[in-house]
């Protein structure tokens, strides 16, 4: 049966839900619940010289339609790729078998719907791998809005991450894109088992928020009517498992910062954190360096990049340098004693951002050294960061003043944060009070004072190194922006103007 045409959304949508009114009417589910596929588009292609001429069934969504009379070919694509349809329309049943469609049927079928087809495994004239269906095919999802004429993806970017299912659909390689996201954590796990860690869950819901210098999210719990805090780093529950007697564990999940959108930044993203007791972070740095190497690898089969305009490789010696020695060099100052009003001036000079109404000297020196990180190519291991931006990193015994810590840097990015943690409770209480101070007076990014994680250092933890790292890792070597490396990045809420009409809502 034959619809008439419309090109607007909104008539094609109409003409789509009719179609689906008729095959109901023939008996046929436009939504079955199940499919019988025997191979997938990818088992098809390597495995021609063994299926040619054999029946095989597939599954998957029409991403176009090409008629000739009565010869027709169809683009099928799977989550493995695509494949064609060949069609003979001369050769199919006149009506439906049950649900099967037949000949008269075919025009009940639109770009965009998910079909089985069942048929012989041929080549066509031109040589194209292609299967041949004996039957017509049966509809597994009727589509009702049709995809996007533009065959390449979609070019505006802002509907591109609002329906990026969309984007998945017309581009694979966004699709693949995420399939190596997912193939990076699992690495991450593999080698860190492997290295004999334990992966434990830690809350997202604190009273207490810590681990990191950053601004919570906060939320009520209705229950207990209580306002609790989104964490932003894992760290202190998992340091806390240290106190109970685990000695290597890690948790991988999400975490949450109330800050602004960047290339390196998210609100919300997926952050990797482990504990490995009786080590320090002269330990930490080797098991770092090999789980760099045996994660990039198994993601992206090398270990060598271009990235951001620096040729890197991954499997070269990892080098060694001072945070204080390279900002005194840098700025010829000495930033633990330099006036703070002189590094204002610098950053003033040198066009730094720093938020309003800031007089933190941490925030000002690691202003300053963001400015000098940019540059550094790496693979690169910076140590002998202050004790004053590292509240819960353990003294350096040669230098009180400085922490045993260190950041791997890698194209001007810290790929992680790694230390041995402190485990002195009266070190980690008056370093919790020079925090609440600054946190009093304004800095809603320092750390908050954690009495219960004084008391758990208290009953004693045992000397452990911590690291944490985030899929900024995988961003950097992927090559994209923040927004481009997550499947569905935190967007502001809009409906656009066809919605409000399709369904008669009233938005505010």
């Amino acid at each position: 049966m034959d619809i008439e045409h419309t090109s607007d959304l909104i008539g094609q949508r109409t003409q789509r839900i009719e179609k689906i009114k008729i095959l109901r009417e023939k008996g046929i589910d436009p939504f079955p619940s199940s499919s019988s596929r025997t191979h997938t588009t990818a088992d098809i292609i390597k495995q021609y010289d063994e299926l040619e001429n054999k029946k095989v069934t597939v599954v998957g969504r029409i991403m176009s339609w090409r008629k000739h009379g009565d010869i027709q070919f169809i683009d099928l694509q799977d989550d493995f790729g695509r494949i064609q349809v060949y069609i003979r329309l001369d050769a199919l049943p006149a009506d439906n078998t049950g649900s099967i469609l037949g000949k008269k049927d075919m025009s009940l079928i639109d770009i965009g719907d998910h079909v089985e087809v069942t048929g012989i495994v041929t080549k066509t004239k031109t040589g194209q791998i292609s299967v041949q269906p004996e039957a017509g095919m049966k509809i597994l999802s009727k589509s009702i809005r049709p995809l996007p004429a533009k065959w390449g993806g979609i070019s505006d970017t802002e509907l591109r991450f609002r329906r990026r299912y969309l984007d998945m659909t017309l581009d694979l390689a966004i699709r693949d894109r995420f399939k190596r996201r997912s193939i990076f954590w699992k690495a991450t796990r593999d080698l860190l088992d492997s290295e004999g860690f334990i992966e434990v869950n830690t809350p997202v819901l604190e009273h207490t928020t810590g681990g990191a210098d950053a601004k919570p999210f906060v939320t009520h719990y209705d229950v207990l009517d209580e306002d609790y805090y989104l964490r932003i780093s894992q760290e202190l529950p998992l340091k806390r498992l240290l106190g109970g007697g685990f000695e290597k564990v890690y948790d991988i999940g999400p975490r949450f910062r109330n800050e602004g959108f960047s290339d390196e930044h998210l609100p919300e993203h997926i952050a990797l954190e482990w504990y490995w007791a009786y080590a320090n972070y002269k330990d930490g740095m080797g098991l770092t360096e090999k789980l760099f190497k045996y994660v990039l690898k198994e993601t992206f089969g090398t270990l060598k990049f271009n990235v951001r305009g620096f040729d890197i490789d991954i499997d070269t010696k990892w080098e060694v340098a001072d945070f204080t020695e390279i900002l005194n060099r840098e700025y010829d100052i000495d930033i633990f004693t330099e006036k703070i009003d002189v590094i204002k001036q610098i950053l003033h000079e040198r066009g730094a951002y720093l938020p309003d109404g800031s007089d933190s000297r941490t925030r000002m020196i690691d202003a300053l050294w963001k400015l000098i990180r940019k540059d550094l190519a790496g693979p690169l291991f910076v140590t002998g960061v202050p004790k004053f931006m590292s509240p819960l990193s353990k003294s350096d015994p040669s230098d009180d003043s400085k922490t045993e810590r260190f950041f791997p840097i890698i194209a001007g990015t810290e790929m992680a944060n790694v230390f041995s943690e402190l485990n002195d409770p009266l070190d980690q209480l008056d370093r919790f009070e020079q925090q609440q101070k600054l946190r009093d007076s304004g800095d809603d990014e320092a750390h908050m004072l954690d009495i219960d994680f004084v008391e758990m250092l208290e009953y004693g933890m045992p000397p452990a190194v911590g690291y944490g790292s985030t899929e900024r890792v995988f961003w950097v070597f992927e090559g994209v922006s923040a927004r481009e490396g997550v499947p569905f990045p935190l967007m502001k809420r809009a409906t656009d103007e066809i919605s409000k009409k399709l369904y008669d809502i009233k938005f505010g």
